[in-house]
This record gives structure tokens, C-alpha cells and sequence, in this order.
């Protein structure tokens, strides 16, 4: 597939074609199963200032939380003991949490449970997620969000776009298996961000991408902006599927919150991954980066059954396997 074809692709030339051809690679692939990664949502306190998400530390609208470590062990039992292969533990650039604390859960996490442990905890140290490496954790995700580095430095309040990927390079030097992706119709961006994304995604060789369609958040500086577009975030997807057909790509929350259904249908168009949230009802609603996460039917009550359900009736069936990337060569 060439640049032309990417572009035509992007710009809805057939995507009844695209979406056949990419449901069929994931078939060759993944087969039907359909992973699950039960993500606890244990802070969403945040130091960062990113434009586009609720969690910013500008945002006083928001009721901040901190789970204690037992209610975070206890959210991930409940994953396990729902058929999760993996656990996700996620919060905003909160360094609240220590190196030691987080690694304590992991280690707990990893002892009691036969799963796999995914980190998404943003710009930490590279000498604390080794410490988190040998602690027994298996993966990380750490979005770009954009690939332009003129965006992201604006998005990100000046941040350094080359930091971010040094830091991504990190983690893979340490023997994570990494995951990384972008925000589908930032405001501005046009088909050809889209193409030089997904080129620059599948450069990298990661073992997991990710896209979800921008959603405006009321409470940052993007609140007036447009949404993006669920169908361009399924095109992307596709396209990524045929370029790295061993990558993990899940159908993200986001999609859902712009058109009810959505990660259902995600799953037929080259999505193999769900990740539905497992953090407690009473703060689950607090973890707001965009309107409508948390909100939706398969987050909500913290269970898997509904998210089973999506998966069953699009076809598919429930994996309780960790679910490595094939890229590696890993042993469930």
C-alpha cells in the first residue's frame, strides 16, 4: 500500500473494501478472539496542561481521587476473577503515587494472579519504570497523540515531542512490550496528518496503537472545537491493521462516546482489543478526559459482562489469554 492508496483510504474511497480487508487480516491473524485489558483508573490528578484533555491539573472543575492500595488490588481481583488476561493500571502524570507504591502493586498483582500487567502512567523516570520492569510489569502505552511536533508542542504547553519519543525508545530497551497512538481530527489536522501519522505509528513498530477520535472536553481550551470523526478513526485503525498486522489495536472508549455501538463495530473493522474500565462506580465518573468516558454501557457498572456481551454479539469470542503481540515471542 502506497501513500496514494493510504490517502484515497482516508478520504472514504472504499471503505467497505478497507474495513473487509482489514477484518480479514485481524481473522488471519488474532482468529476471533478478542482480548480484554481491564484498566483501573486508580488517579486521575494530573501535573500536565495538555489542551485537549480533562485531567489537566487548570481544570478546578474536576473532584480529584486517589484509590487507596487495597480498593486498587481489589479492582483488579475483580478483573481476574471476570476473565481479564490483563490489568491496566492508569492514572494521569500523578507523582502522588511512588515508585515503590506502584511497584508493590505490581508485584502483588503478578503474585496472586496469573495476567499480564499494562502500564500507563505518562512521563515518568526511566530508572522507575525499570524498577516497575523487574517489579514484573509487561507492558506500557504511552500516547503521542499527534505526530507533528509543531501540535504537539502546542497541545502539550511546550512540551518536547523528541522527549516523549526517547522516552518511548526507553521502555522498549528495557524489554516492555509498548504501545503508543494518536487523537483522530484534532482540531486543524487534516487527511495528510492522518497519512503522516500512520506512517510515522508503523515506523516505530509497536506492539500496540491505539486511535480514538477527538472529543471536545468543556473544561479545557478545545471546548468550542469540532469533534472529530468516528468513521476517520475506523479508516485509521483499518489502515494500520494492514500495515502492522501483528500489532494489538483496540477499539477505544472514545468511539463510543461520539456514536453509541461504535467499538462493537470497531471490533469488525480490524479492532482485536477492548478495554473496558474496572474502576470503582462511586470515583469511575472523576476519570473525565473527554465527555462520556466512563459513561457509556460497557463501562458501566465495573463489570466485564457487558463488554463480553459487545464482543459475543459482534461475533467474536471472549479471550482470557494475556494476549502478547505476536510480534514477540512470548509464552502465555
Amino acid at each position: 500500500m502506497n501513500t496514494h492508496d493510504i490517502l484515497e483510504y482516508l478520504n472514504g474511497s472504499d471503505d467497505a473494501g478497507l474495513f473487509a480487508e482489514a477484518h480479514a487480516t485481524r481473522q488471519r491473524v488474532f482468529g476471533n478472539d478478542v482480548y480484554i485489558r481491564a484498566i483501573v483508573e486508580f488517579s486521575n490528578v494530573c501535573d500536565k496542561h495538555c489542551r485537549y484533555c480533562g485531567l489537566r491539573a487548570d481544570n478546578k472543575n474536576l473532584t480529584r481521587y486517589r484509590m487507596q492500595a487495597e480498593h486498587i488490588l481489589d479492582a483488579a481481583a475483580r478483573a481476574v476473577a471476570e476473565g481479564a488476561g490483563t490489568v491496566v493500571l492508569q492514572s494521569g502524570d500523578d507523582t502522588g503515587f511512588s515508585m515503590e507504591l506502584i511497584g508493590e502493586l505490581i508485584r502483588t498483582i503478578k503474585r496472586c494472579h496469573d495476567v499480564a500487567v499494562t502500564l500507563s502512567l505518562g512521563d515518568r523516570g526511566i530508572d522507575e519504570y525499570a524498577f516497575w520492569r523487574a517489579c514484573g510489569a509487561d507492558r506500557c502505552l504511552l500516547k503521542l497523540e499527534t505526530t507533528d511536533r509543531n501540535l504537539y508542542k502546542r497541545l502539550r504547553q511546550g512540551e518536547d515531542f523528541s522527549a516523549r519519543l526517547h522516552r518511548l525508545e526507553g521502555l522498549r530497551n528495557l524489554g516492555f512490550e509498548v504501545g503508543s497512538g494518536v487523537i483522530a481530527g484534532l482540531p486543524g489536522t487534516t487527511p495528510m496528518d492522518a497519512l503522516k501519522d500512520i506512517l510515522f505509528l508503523t515506523d516505530l513498530g509497536l506492539d500496540m496503537i491505539a486511535v480514538g477520535p477527538f472529543v471536545p472536553n468543556s473544561d479545557t481550551p478545545l471546548a468550542g472545537c469540532a469533534p472529530g470523526s468516528a468513521r476517520l478513526s475506523n479508516r485509521m485503525t483499518a489502515i494500520l491493521r494492514l500495515l502492522n498486522p501483528e500489532a494489538n489495536i483496540p477499539a477505544t472508549s472514545a468511539l463510543d462516546a461520539l456514536r453509541p455501538e461504535s467499538r462493537a463495530e470497531a471490533l469488525r473493522r480490524g479492532c482485536n482489543v477492548l478495554m473496558p474500565s474496572m474502576t470503582p462506580a462511586d470515583i469511575r465518573g472523576n476519570y473525565i478526559i473527554y465527555p462520556g468516558k466512563n459513561a457509556d454501557p460497557l463501562d458501566g457498572p465495573p463489570t466485564l459482562d457487558r463488554a463480553r456481551r459487545a464482543i459475543e454479539g459482534s461475533g467474536f469470542a471472549v479471550s482470557s489469554a494475556k494476549g502478547f503481540s505476536p510480534r514477540r515471542n512470548h509464552v502465555e
